[in-house]
């Protein structure tokens, strides 16, 4: 059994919990402790962590996450009604292949049962198993990375900067989409921003982002993994002065990217990576796991949506096509729908819908073409 794999909490974290308030989350989560191991059944959410790093091209290290655990367990939940399960921690395996294959498989099991896996601490080079966890399950995937760079390979190796190249080209290939919110320009070369245009991929610089975070909400909507790279905070946010970055993301930015990820219907997996788990920057990655769940307990559950009585249809016609607008009665949502075209391999298999904003639909009064839209019809037929 996969569950094999996972190591308990010490003893030390149990005896810190019986010192917590009832009312802390503490005391709201089942644990895998050294005699118990959570019942599964009916859980929603499972955290666990891991301690790989080696992602940094450096030996690994035997990081302790209780900082981590104390800070986000020491706070208290909002109005939740959701089972959240804690199962200790995937310790590094004799190679880094074998850490991948455990993640990949635990995750696969978990979706499987319905229960969003969180993926905590190592280097984001974990997104390629999490990734590869969905080749089962009959299903493209959207992957959503919240970074300042596109960490495509500039060698042959797998690392922390370079997992995506191993995505995009590895069989089975099910990427549908690739999403980069927040990426500086000047870490990423031309040509990297060229292929990701030649890819009909989507990246937000930085700024357009932070100018109007609510840009990002669509992009999470029609995500199924997501994952976040510390590296994107600001170091004056993030406390990590040894990687420093004097530009990316606020704390309160990560945060509202962080529930975006957890209120949007799709997402099936999370993770939040390249951070130090014994420095202070465990503070702010604990308050983005608080805010991603905060954000899953109020799911609107309007995606699939399998009647179309709650919503309203716009259809605007176009030059060359009708495009055909759906907004929700419940959240006032938009989406646009993406047709099934005959005669072309189509990698959706049926007419799918595809979120969208208020402003998308404006534009496309005005005979302009949403570009989400555009590109998500020629990544349908490559």
């Amino acid at each position: 059994m996969v569950f094999d794999f996972l190591q308990p909490i010490d003893e030390s974290f149990e005896s810190y919990l019986q010192t917590l308030s009832n009312q802390s989350l503490g005391k709201k989560v089942v644990f895998h402790t050294q005699t118990d191991f959570p019942i599964l059944e009916g859980v929603s959410i499972a955290v666990f962590t891991v301690n790989e790093h080696r992602g940094n091209n450096k030996d690994n290290e035997d990081y302790s996450f209780d900082a981590f655990r104390k800070k986000f367990y020491g706070m208290f939940p909002g109005n939740w009604n959701t089972s959240i399960v804690d199962l200790g921690t995937i310790e590094a395996g004799a190679s880094v292949e074998d850490t991948y294959f455990v993640v990949k498989s635990l995750m696969a099991e978990l979706i499987k049962k319905q229960i969003i896996p969180v993926v905590i601490g190592g280097t984001q080079d974990l997104t390629y198993p999490m990734y590869r966890a969905y080749d089962n399950l009959d299903q493209m995937v959207n992957l959503v990375s919240v970074d300042n760079q596109f960490d495509f390979s500039k060698e042959n190796k797998l690392d922390k900067d370079a997992y995506l190249s191993k995505i995009i080209v590895e069989e089975p290939n099910n990427l549908f989409n690739f999403s980069n919110l927040g990426y500086q320009t000047y870490f990423n070369s031309q040509e990297e921003i060229d292929l990701i245009e030649k890819l009909y991929f989507e990246a937000y610089r930085l700024g357009e982002v932070s100018n109007n975070i609510s840009v990002a909400e669509p992009v999470f909507r029609n995500a199924d993994l997501v994952s976040f790279d510390m590296n994107s905070v600001q170091s004056s946010y993030s406390g990590n002065f040894e990687e420093f970055n004097p530009n990316g993301f606020t704390g309160k930015e990560i945060c509202a990217l962080a529930r975006y990820a957890g209120i949007s219907d799709k997402v099936t997996s999370f993770g939040i990576f390249n951070f130090n788990p014994n420095s202070h920057e465990v503070v702010l990655s604990a308050q983005m796991l608080w805010y991603f769940i905060e954000g899953f307990c109020f799911r609107s559950n309007e995606y699939p949506f399998g009647t179309k009585e709650n919503y309203i249809k716009y259809i605007v016609p176009t030059e060359d096509e009708e495009l055909i607008f759906y907004k929700s009665n419940k959240t006032e949502r938009w989406w646009i729908e993406i047709p099934f075209l005959t005669n072309v391999n189509n990698k959706l298999k049926r007419n799918t819908l595809l979120p969208c904003t208020h402003e998308d639909y404006l534009a496309a009064c005005e005979q302009e073409i949403p570009e989400r839209w555009w590109k998500a019809q020629r990544r349908n037929i490559l």
